[in-house]
């Protein structure tokens, strides 16, 4: 603590050097930031000098610093004075104003549905959407292929990887979903993302012309996945979906990207039938627009045998399929991936360079290593029955329990089940139990780009146990009988 100033000075440790240095850019900075007022008067030297226990030579040189810049002011025979200039302004929004509403931002990043929000805090289990269970995840398998992986890489060098991603790891994910989605592909149609979410933003960079593309996308949809779009200046036309997946002929003539999740639709859960799939390639195709395959979930199927993905029909190069592990292993992961047409190749490798040069070389390395030596199928089949039992639960308890109010929509795949709400004048206080009894369970409202009732709600089982399935839905049947 330095009495004569109000407020600290920390130096350097004597004999290292740069003590005048380090004590003028402190005063600067006090002066800048108002914390010494003009015409507030400086400690003399050597008092300043006493109080840091440093040379008053020290001081003397840091004080004819300041006055040669202009922000000290000499007096003959007294203390020099801090210059009036206009000092720094406290960073921190305008009186009455959200900090992303300053007109200084791009107008897009002011607008609701774009700009992030905060994260919601749910209880650890819940019927939150789009979570998997870490819980029986092969924690150490996955510390043992990083360990390896962390020395192979110190014999190497630690350089950057190609903007692709590992090739190990491209080949690995071609095998993976050759063998699981039969999507046809190889290394070389393979781009590694951060996430899904890198993969949407990739793809609305290469493809959207600001203020002209249109692009499809479902409602009620996915919300991250319409935020890339806007952000990249996208003019989004919103297509509705029933139980057969997206209304194809609803879409207008002029969109040219259509963004699906065929396989497991978000939120509804619904699968997209093999009459829709074919009518959309052969749209995409007379109108030469691509299609964007979101497969966000597809791993985990509770049925028979799922329907070819869209890429797996596709003879046109017209779609880009797009994975995640985030669903699979875990979110903090951080990986996906684009299987993408090969004209496409070359621009999506150069905005994905742009973007952040490659994804981490450890996870990537030790991702791969797990995919080779068939830990991420064994976890898949080991999952599988486990989240089966909870579906079978909510299922259950949808029957049982809310029958009068809910109806399941089918659904033989995902995290997440919906149901319709069966009377809609009863949306509001079915909403309103969902909320209390059942938290992380959301509304198709919640979903949707356009402002509309909530007709079905969607209740996630990746990381609640099903025993507690049941008495939660019990308790929504309570709350909801004292509303009749």
């Amino acid at each position: 603590m330095v009495p004569v100033l109000p407020f600290d000075v920390r130096l350097p440790a004597r004999g290292g050097g740069g003590l005048s240095h380090a004590l003028r850019e402190q005063l600067r900075a006090a002066v800048l930031d108002g914390r010494m007022l003009p015409g507030s008067t400086l400690p003399s030297t050597r008092a300043m000098a006493d109080a840091l226990g440093i040379s008053r030579n020290t001081v003397v040189k840091a004080y004819d610093q300041l006055v040669a810049e202009g922000y000290v002011l000499p007096r003959p025979g007294a203390k020099a004075v801090v210059a009036a200039i206009l000092p720094r302004p406290r960073p921190g929004p305008r009186a009455g104003r959200h900090p992303l509403q300053d007109p200084r931002l791009n107008p897009l990043w002011r607008t609701p549905g774009v700009r992030p929000e905060a994260p919601r805090e749910w209880p650890e289990r819940c019927f939150r959407l789009g979570m998997p269970d870490h819980r029986h995840f092969p924690h150490d398998v996955w510390r043992r292929l990083t360990a390896a992986c962390l020395r192979r890489l110190s014999r190497a060098r630690f350089g950057y990887a190609p903007p692709e991603g590992l090739p190990e790891l491209r080949e690995a994910i071609a095998q993976h979903v050759v063998f699981t989605r039969a999507v046809a592909c190889g290394a070389d149609d393979v781009l590694v993302t951060s996430g899904a979410q890198q993969a949407f933003d990739l793809i609305a960079r290469a493809l959207v012309t600001p203020g002209q593309t249109k692009v499809a996308v479902e409602e009620p949809g996915y919300p991250p996945l319409r935020a890339a779009f806007m952000a990249a200046g996208a003019k989004l036309v919103p297509v509705p979906v029933d139980d057969e997946g997206l209304c194809v002929d609803r879409l207008p003539a002029d969109v040219k990207i259509i963004s699906v999740t065929p396989s497991h639709q978000s939120p509804t859960g619904v699968a997209m039938s093999l009459r829709r799939r074919s009518a959309l390639l052969a749209f995409a195709r007379d109108r030469q627009a691509v299609v964007l395959e979101d497969d966000y979930d597809g791993e985990f199927r509770f049925g028979g045998r799922p329907l070819d993905a869209l890429q797996t029909l596709d003879r046109d190069g017209l779609v880009f399929y797009v994975g995640t592990f985030s669903k699979s292993l875990f979110p903090s992961l951080r990986k996906g991936f684009i299987v993408t047409p090969p004209w496409a190749r070359p621009a999506l490798a150069g905005v994905k360079h742009c973007a952040d040069s490659h994804c981490d070389t450890i996870t990537q390395s030790a991702l791969a290593a797990f995919i080779r030596e068939g830990h991420l199928a064994r976890h898949v089949r080991h999952m599988r029955p486990i989240y089966g039992k909870r579906r079978e639960a909510l299922l259950g308890g949808l029957r049982c329990d809310l029958a009068d109010w809910l109806e399941a929509i089918p659904s033989e795949a995902g995290l997440h089940l919906a149901a319709r709400i069966r009377k809609p004048p009863q949306a509001a206080a079915i909403v309103e139990a969902m909320r209390r009894c059942t938290p992380g369970a959301q509304t198709t409202s919640d979903y949707a780009m356009q402002a509309a009732p909530p007709w079905a709600l969607s209740f996630g089982y990746g990381v609640i146990d099903a025993g507690d399935i049941g008495p939660a839905l019990r308790r929504m049947r309570r709350a909801l009988s004292t509303t009749q």
